[in-house]
């Protein structure tokens, strides 16, 4: 049997560095252990985020206005941080070891959280339910816990999906159309992991200790370590292919050098190495398009004994910074889809915390942040729909093998999480009416019940299945092959991002509205406020957003590897 028919066709190799059996590797066989580690981690992530807005306020005695802008701050870090992550991955460690480093540092301080919400001594001290007296000491070994789980989250996050994806080949016919579905059910996993946690958890926060809320995401989180390495033996691994930022810089400076020098008609002219690979570890060649002045050869080029680098870039690495460039108009426009999507363990939580949140006439109470739920089942509700009703139908009117391309799946989640943002609007207009015709200003919670947020999580549910798989697809299929961590990063900063976003938006609304003693949009008694205003300022950027997506996406120009399957 020849060596290109036993091993796989772009360089993958076991987490040891030899070649990668793809007979015994890969494909489904390896996927339960990502997903099954991916559903651990998010149980444990959303375990002791969902909730933690209230912490800040009830624990930690923050006032409204500033937990939102704590919370926000760190779970935007938490999409900033894998940069580092993606960076190690596609550089020097690999995705296998990264994972693993990250998983490590994610339990540390997962354990350390735990320990600040039960060890005496480094627990804030609580007279009653909302009336807690932190010292300085004690919020800050809880900082330090809750940053390095954004340090360790962050590490793994960019490379888990894309460690799902490249155990499928892109020269296999069969492998690549199963690597679009694993996208779909690695999300839904994801939601499997927080419909327990915005469940369970939350509740357990709420009615029985924080110590045991956070301390069983810790446990969570030690499982899916143990996931992931039960696996190892079937992982295919590619191997890292160098600093991406250095390849870029070149291609910039080669550009630079060569600013005036005439592109060749005849593109074969173009310096490409003539080997099947590229000259860039577990990365194939990718097809040239326009604009290729930094692969152009010239006397000086050929004078020299080897090639610099810095001097002469292959067609491929040119590519690379082409295709990074492309991605980033699509990449902005996330940014206030995330700023949306960052209301559930927010302003959402706030909102629910001012209504009846009683089970009918039991005396059984529904956490605010439980509410969430609602989204995780939208999502659970939604994918297999997509996945095998959806894309069946649309595959027969569009001929695309995924039904919808990816940019087309994205703009619908784009336009959907607008009707969420009026919907919660409305919803609020309607429970402050309903403050005022009764004068429940200074009732704890009145009595129109928390189920009626139940339609604008489940229509953010609905836009992430659209717009947030789209994305985890789109930046994995459009990115360079040595640089799949580094753009999955740069998809999960756009979260990043629509946090702090949220957070500025929150800041300036606050500032301009609390002139003059008053109390602005979003007081501590949100009864006093107009948080409804927040949401209808979020849904006309939404509308701007999409409108600027779909320009960009007009314009697109799809990536092409050679020999791959279109």
């Amino acid at each position: 049997m020849a060596e290109s028919d036993f091993y796989t066709k772009d360089g993958t190799v076991d987490h040891k560095g030899n070649p990668a059996n793809i007979k015994k590797t890969g494909t489904w066989k390896a996927c339960p252990f990502i997903i099954g580690n991916e559903c651990c981690e998010r149980l444990a992530y959303y375990g002791m985020s969902s909730n933690l807005v209230r912490y800040f306020k009830h624990r930690l005695n923050q006032h409204a206005s500033v937990a939102t802008r704590n919370n926000q701050n760190w779970s935007g870090t938490c999409y900033i941080t894998p940069l580092i992550g993606a960076f190690l991955a596609d550089a020097y460690l690999g995705r296998y070891w990264t994972i693993a480093l990250f998983s490590i540092i994610y339990v540390f301080g997962m354990t350390l959280l735990a320990m600040s919400a039960t060890v005496h001594g480094i627990k804030p001290r609580c007279y009653t339910e909302d009336n807690c007296d932190p010292t300085v000491t004690q919020s800050a070994v809880f900082f330090v816990a809750l940053y390095l789980v954004a340090l360790g989250t962050g590490g793994i996050k960019p490379c888990v999906s894309s460690y799902g994806a490249d155990q499928f080949d892109d020269t296999d016919e069969t492998e690549k159309k199963h690597k679009s579905s694993f996208f779909n059910w690695f999300y839904f996993s994801i939601n499997i992991g927080a419909l327990i946690a915005s469940s369970v958890l939350v509740w357990v926060q709420d009615n029985v200790s924080w110590g045991w809320g956070f301390g069983i995401p810790a446990i969570a989180m030690a499982i899916a370590v143990v996931f992931f390495f039960s696996g190892t033996r079937l992982y295919r691994n590619q191997k890292p292919g160098g600093s991406p930022l250095t390849r870029l810089c070149q291609v910039v400076v080669a550009s630079f050098r060569k600013c005036r020098v005439a592109i060749p008609a005849d593109k074969s002219l173009l310096y490409e190495t003539t080997d099947a690979e590229s000259n860039i570890k577990g990365s194939r060649k990718v097809e040239h398009t326009e604009d290729l002045r930094a692969a152009v050869e010239t006397e000086s080029d050929e004078k020299k004994g080897t090639v610099n680098s810095w001097r002469l870039c292959t067609v491929t690495q040119v590519e690379e910074l082409k295709a990074v460039i492309r991605l980033l108009p699509i990449w902005a426009t996330g940014i206030i889809f995330a700023a949306v999507y960052s209301q559930m363990s927010n302003l959402f939580v706030l909102q629910g915390e001012r209504m009846n949140t009683h089970v009918g006439n039991s005396t059984f109470k529904i956490p605010p942040a439980s509410l969430s739920i609602f989204d995780t089942l939208s999502v659970i509700f939604w994918v297999p729909i997509y996945d095998r009703i959806i894309v069946p139908v649309t595959r027969k009117f569009t001929g695309h093998k995924n039904g919808l391309t990816q940019l087309q799946r994205m703009g619908i989640g784009l336009f959907i999480s607008i009707f969420a943002m009026v919907v919660a609007a409305i919803l609020e207009l309607e429970r402050l009416r309903e403050v005022r015709r009764h004068n429940y200003y200074e009732v704890k919670e009145m009595p129109m019940t928390i189920f009626w947020q139940v339609p604008q999580y489940f229509l953010i549910g609905c836009a992430e299945v659209f717009t947030l798989i789209g994305q985890l697809e789109f930046f994995y299929e459009q990115a360079p092959d040595a640089m799949r961590s580094f753009c999955s990063a740069l998809q999960l900063t756009t979260i990043a991002l629509g946090n702090y976003l949220s957070s500025l938006l929150v800041t300036i609304v606050t500032a301009i509205t609390t002139r003059n003693d008053k109390l602005g949009w979003i007081p501590d008694n949100l009864n006093y406020g107009h948080i409804h205003y927040f949401f209808l300022l979020l849904a006309v950027l939404s509308v701007l957003n999409l409108g600027a997506f779909l320009l960009i996406a007009k314009w697109y120009t799809y990536k092409k590897a050679v020999g791959t399957l279109r």
